[in-house]
């Protein structure tokens, strides 16, 4: 099965990617040097809380349209179907676009026979992956089924969490040892002792988790830690007047939510954002599902992430490993890129709404991925049979 592609990803990307090591992994990923504020005092210097500039910046820089686009109204489809329709035109939409990006599980037989003697890997996003998308990110809970689903796949598979949370956040939410976290859109990776990986990265450190296991930790964006606290502060203090909005430090980048924001509210937030980046050079924005997010301007994202752990779990520059990565975020597409670049893996994008994508399958929603991944555990269980049986009709 071809899973290439030439989808472009919507991500922004930085401006001059480094490329020092295979992984571009150095601590030397910065695009540019530091220009602008100090960052090692604490305190938001030239950056107090005033009246957003003109709208006009917002407007054309295009931070609106994006922030439009990649949050349409549940009457529209999205910026590429972005035309009023009815709910049977929509469903219409929604089977065509599937011709394209079939589902991983009409599809599962197709995708497990390219997978047989292969070792499969595992990537989840979290948000609108695992859990459903809510209007409070603190009650974005994963089922107990949901959890048992994770559980059983990660001990069939190595599996990994990439999430745009911060990584001790997003294990407080999932609670499941057997997995490897990387959290703020793997920029904080915990993964399996890696001798050779920890020697050959810069900031990459070897230390016990919580359960006395040693561990490798990758931070490439370490020495960004106190800038995000100050943008931070200054995000929380800058947009305290616009009712609904929600500011989460993920420590080495920080999240502006307008989920509960009306939208003719939504140009004061952007014009916040872009009055307080502007003083920071080395930062830059991205946009998710009603999210702003502000970070490192680094040559780093969850496909470098996925790449990273494949080398941590010794699987990559092999023919017999097959990736799968399943998330629902733009942020994501960087990962589902990578996989499809050589035809490398699957990525799965969980959606219920046409969108252009990276990804070679889709999901309509959480209560599908899991469906997906208890499939993924019959058929190893089923293949540990089968091979138990050829062995003894071998002998």
């Amino acid at each position: 099965m071809d899973v290439k592609g030439n989808h472009s990803s919507p991500v922004l990307t930085d401006p001059i990617p480094i490329s020092k090591s295979k992984l571009s992994i150095h601590s030397n990923l910065l695009s540019y040097p530091q220009t602008g504020p100090s960052f090692s005092s604490g305190k938001c210097i030239g950056i107090s809380r005033k009246k957003p500039g003109k709208l006009d910046d917002v407007r054309s820089n295009g931070w609106l349209d994006a922030m439009i686009s990649s949050s349409p109204p549940r009457k529209k489809l999205n910026k590429d179907f972005g035309v009023e329709v009815s709910s049977d035109d929509a469903d219409t939409a929604y089977r065509s676009w599937m011709l394209k990006y079939p589902s991983a599980l009409n599809s599962f037989e197709q995708m497990t026979g390219f997978a047989r003697n292969k070792k499969i890997a595992i990537f989840l996003d979290y948000d609108g992956t695992l859990s459903p998308i809510v209007d409070d990110p603190d009650q974005a809970l994963m089922s107990d089924d949901m959890r048992i689903a994770v559980r059983n796949v990660a001990k069939c598979f190595p599996t990994a969490i990439i999430s745009g949370r911060s990584r001790d956040k997003v294990f407080e939410l999932i609670g499941l040892t057997e997995l490897h976290y990387a959290g703020s859109h793997g920029m904080d990776i915990m993964g399996p002792i890696n001798k050779r990986m920890s020697s050959d990265h810069l900031n990459c450190i070897e230390c016990t988790d919580q359960q006395g296991k040693k561990v490798n930790v990758f931070q490439p964006a370490r020495e960004f830690i106190p800038m995000i606290d100050e943008v931070f502060r200054a995000l929380v203090e800058n947009t305290k007047g616009i009712k609904g909005t929600r500011v989460e430090n993920h420590k080495f980048c920080t999240s502006v939510h307008y989920r509960n924001v009306e939208e003719k509210s939504w140009p004061a937030i952007a014009q916040c954002v872009h009055d307080i980046l502007k003083e920071y050079p080395r930062l830059k924005l991205t946009h998710g599902r009603k999210v702003l997010e502000v970070r490192p301007v680094i040559d780093w994202n969850k496909g470098k992430a996925v790449e990273f752990l494949l080398e941590s779990l010794e699987l990559s520059d092999r023919d017999d490993v097959l990736p799968i990565y399943i998330g629902d975020d733009r942020s994501d597409e960087d990962a589902f890129k990578v996989l499809r670049e050589g035809n490398r893996g699957y990525g799965i994008l969980v959606s219920s709404v046409p969108k252009e994508t990276n990804a070679s399958y889709s999901l309509k929603d959480p209560t599908e991925v899991m469906q997906f991944l208890k499939s993924l555990v019959v058929w190893k269980k089923m293949e540990g049979v089968g091979v138990s049986m050829n062995s003894r009709r071998s002998i």
